[in-house]
This record gives C-alpha cells, structure tokens and sequence, in this order.
C-alpha cells in the first residue's frame, strides 16, 4: 500500500482485503476497534474512520451492543477486490495485474483527434482495442494509438501475454518520460457498454493518457473507459499557505 496514503484509508482496504480473501465471511464478526488498533497500532479514532466507510460503502454494517459485521450482500460482495483506489503509482500497479479478455488491432487512417494529440501528420496509424479483466470480471475496455513503426511490433498474443505497458518499455525498449492525463465522468455508449457487459448510457469514468519518449515526444494516445461502479481515484490534498489565496493543491510527497 502506498505510504501516502492515509493511515485510515490503508486500514479500510485491508479490512476490504480479509473480506475479499473470506478471513472474515458473509454475516461474520470482524474484530472490534480496539483490537483493530493494537494490530495496526493506531488509535480506535482511526480505525473508527476507516470502518465508518466501509459502513457507508454498505460493506460492514453495525449491529448495537453486539458488534460489527461483514455484509451477506451478494451484489456488493461481487464487486470486492475490483476496486482501483489510490494515487497514480497505485493505479498502473493494479492495471498491471489485470487480464486481457479480447484484443484487436488494425492500421486506420488516423483520426484528427489524434492527429493533433500525437502532433503527427502520418495518414494511416495502429489502433489497438482490449477488454480487460480483474478478478475475472470485466471492468476496463482500453483503445491505443500508437504510429506505425510501434505498432508494427505488437501482435495480439504478446496482448494477452503482458500489459502494453510492459511490451512497450520491455520488448520495444521505450523509455518513458512523462504523461498528461485527463479523467473525467461519461456515460457509456452502445459500443462501449458491449465491452464493457453494462447498459448504454452507464455512467463511466474516462481516462486520456499521451505518453512522452525521453525527446519529450508524444506517442502513444491512450483512451480506457472504467465500469463507474467499480474505479474511485483517491488525490490527497495540502493547504499551499505561501500562495497570496492559500490554494489547495495535490500532494504526492
């Protein structure tokens, strides 16, 4: 678990991972706050924090005088481990256990959008489409532009072998640099919603990536759309008090 984030968000996936792994079953116990607190050796107001939101979450529930329990609901429990939370170190690490389902790639005259993206004027470009998997459940559906001379040296076994990522820093030796990302909510539409296995018009989390080589050159347009029940991005935030308006700001430090 990544070390920023915080202490009562690091206990609640933990408490989440014994659910996942049945250490603690459908309608069982877990143990109380104070018990909690030793193991992890933090306070109960901690604790009571991080449990607090697995009961929002509908994931524990309380039961007066008696104590607190996992959840026998079936629909929740179904969705347990599928989670992406956390800050962006933590996303590619859970991206990169994920499985490819269904791939496809083809050469396509390159669509303006990307065009302008990857500031490149070449007329035809690799599109590679996935359907990703966690845990056996469908949660991502991934389209990649790559131009041509990296696209050439990807077929759709190495997909199914190793994340993109992996091929393209491994097998193709590029070194990364940075990336720009955007995120924001949408809805599903027909074509998305079949990968995807939810209704048209669900609502969806979309994430854009542009990679950048070492020569601070983009080249690969990355497009993922998240199932919006299952992906929640955690940004921990601090007060920048040097600034005249106080701003807040993203803290990754």
């Amino acid at each position: 678990m990544p070390p920023l984030l915080p202490i009562y968000y690091q206990i609640k996936n933990k408490i989440q991972e014994w659910i996942v792994s049945k250490e603690y079953s459908p309608g069982e116990q877990i143990p109380s706050e104070t018990e909690i607190a030793k193991i992890f050796g933090v306070t109960r107001m901690t604790v009571r924090q991080a449990i607090s939101l697995l009961i929002q979450e509908g994931l524990l529930y309380r039961k007066r005088g008696a104590g607190t329990f996992v959840t026998d609901d079936p629909n929740l429990l179904g969705r347990l481990g599928l989670d992406f939370t956390g800050f962006m170190d933590e996303l590619f690490y859970q991206v990169s256990k994920s499985k490819t389902l269904a791939a496809r790639i083809e050469k396509v005259k390159t669509p303006k959008i990307v065009k302008e993206k990857l500031n490149t004027q070449n007329e035809e470009i690799i599109k590679i489409e996935r359907v990703r998997t966690l845990n056996g459940r469908v949660f991502a559906f991934t389209v990649n532009f790559l131009p041509e001379s990296i696209g050439n040296r990807i077929n759709e076994a190495m997909l199914y072998e190793k994340p993109l990522l992996k091929i393209l820093e491994v097998d193709l030796d590029i070194e990364f640099d940075e990336a720009f990302q955007t995120i924001e909510a949408s809805f599903s539409d027909q074509y998305v919603s079949e990968k995807l296995q939810i209704p048209s018009g669900s609502p969806i989390l979309f994430v854009e990536r542009i990679m950048y080589d070492k020569k601070k050159k983009p080249f690969e347009l990355v497009q993922t759309s998240y199932r919006g029940d299952i992906y929640k991005y955690v940004v921990r935030l601090k007060l920048d008090k040097i600034s005249k308006d106080k701003r807040w700001v993203q803290y990754d430090k």
